[in-house]
């Protein structure tokens, strides 16, 4: 088809032609083609580099809207392959599905966490940027910011009811026996320290706890909510007492950087993971390794304890059979840079069942509130939906232009949230 340039348009597109002959030295073929366009021998700056300017941004436009048709042609698909409308599917069964809900810009540098509040409406993402965000996930507003690290955020975390009434005296002044009610989020960073923030009036840091001797790469609270537990790159992981901030314990056993901690919903026990390849599961109370998993091939990046609703599926994956319940649990997820995620029955230290499919590092893992499904983030640029039951990836989603490095799911409204090296977090509705 012949595209029609208007005499001016025409003009301008020769001009530029001839300016980028001149500034890549083609001299005979800009002579030529001045004397047949008729061009005169004065250039203009305004024509400088505008060809290459113009043959960039095009080819910035095609990469757009090759990335609309494969979002089309996703949306499409769904319809015609009569994928069940929200209305015809229980809350159990909806999983993210694209396009994203919202695309939310801000922060200046890799994201690092993303997590839901357990109560309100809201969502808080971590970045390298040192700061922490707020946003409303159901509006995409942002909120507010936290600053006050001086180095990557590397992990946040609320108490497990999202509420904390908390006995201490940010003023630390001993002559006053002040309580604080304080809704609390706790944070740690690659500036050493742990900080604990005020979530409901001020906004302001009221605690900062110091004590690991290198990065501190994730933070969990007891479900209590009256101690904070913190790995770090220091191989070790410490509890930290929310009232005084004292560290009162610290737990030993990992070779390499402790890469995440997370509490089991009981408070009775956690798992942390590793770059030494393992899983380890401690007792709270004490400072004993309960059991020690092995079987990634790389550093294991992430875990997550399944829901109780999760058991029967973990069970039939196994092949277990469920009316003599021979999987009791807890279960756990781990994903690794061995591009696997891996389901352990914790209580017998046994890996019930891998799941692969990803082609790059597992970077986060999330259970859905129903049980049924698994939803993880990869440095593959995308989010995976696997159905337990069948131990098969049902749905990729193709969410970042970078690497995924955080997901979390929402245990009470259809939402699921990403984080990425390219500095958007990503709100996912469920249907």
């Amino acid at each position: 088809m012949k595209m029609v340039l208007s005499q001016r348009q025409r003009e301008e597109l020769n001009q530029a032609i001839a300016d980028y002959l001149g500034s890549n030295g083609y001299a005979d073929s800009l002579e030529a083609f001045r004397k047949e366009a008729d061009l005169s021998t004065e250039a203009e700056k305004k024509f400088g580099g505008l060809l290459e300017k113009k043959w960039t941004s095009v080819i910035r436009l095609q990469k757009k809207v090759m990335e609309l048709e494969a979002k089309l042609s996703e949306a499409e698909k769904e319809v015609i392959e009569g994928a069940p409308t929200k209305n015809k599917r229980t809350p159990g069964e909806w999983i993210p599905r694209p396009p994203e809900k919202y695309s939310l810009t801000g922060h200046r540098a890799s994201i690092t966490r993303v997590i839901f509040h357990p109560i309100f409406g809201l969502m808080v993402s971590a970045s390298e940027d040192a700061t922490i965000k707020i946003w409303d996930f159901e509006t995409g507003e942002y909120e507010r910011s936290l600053k006050g690290h001086t180095d990557s955020v590397q992990d946040v975390a609320f108490d497990a009811q999202g509420k904390l009434l908390g006995k201490f005296n940010p003023l630390k002044s001993p002559s006053q026996n002040l309580t604080v009610m304080c809704l609390l989020i706790a944070s740690c960073s690659a500036d050493l320290s742990i900080k604990l923030w005020d979530f409901q009036q001020s906004y302001e840091c009221v605690k900062t706890m110091h004590g690991h001797d290198h990065n501190v790469s994730s933070v969990a609270f007891v479900p209590a909510g009256d101690y904070v537990l913190s790995a770090s790159r220091d191989r070790t992981i410490k509890m930290w007492e929310v009232a005084t901030g004292y560290c009162v314990k610290t737990y030993t056993g990992h070779r390499e950087w402790v890469r995440m901690v997370r509490v089991h919903i009981e408070g009775s026990i956690f798992a942390t993971c590793s770059n030494d390849h393992t899983i380890r599961v401690w007792l709270t109370n004490s400072k004993d390794c309960k059991v020690e998993l092995r079987d990634h091939e790389h550093t294991v990046e992430c875990i997550a304890w399944a829901p109780e609703a999760a058991a029967s599926a973990i069970n039939e994956a196994a092949g277990a059979d469920n009316k003599k319940g021979h999987h009791q649990g807890p279960f756990l997820a781990s994903g690794s840079r061995d591009k696997t995620i891996r389901i352990w029955d914790v209580s017998v230290g046994l890996c019930l069942l891998t799941l692969n499919g990803h082609d790059n590092w597992v970077r986060g893992l999330a259970f859905h509130p129903g049980g049924k499904y698994l939803v993880s983030a990869s440095d593959d640029k995308t989010i995976r939906v696997w159905d337990l039951r069948n131990k098969r990836c049902m749905k990729t989603l193709y969410a970042h232009q970078h690497f995924c490095t955080s997901i979390d799911f929402h245990k009470a409204h259809p939402y699921v949230i990403s984080g990425s090296v390219d500095q958007t977090v990503k709100v996912w509705e469920c249907r």
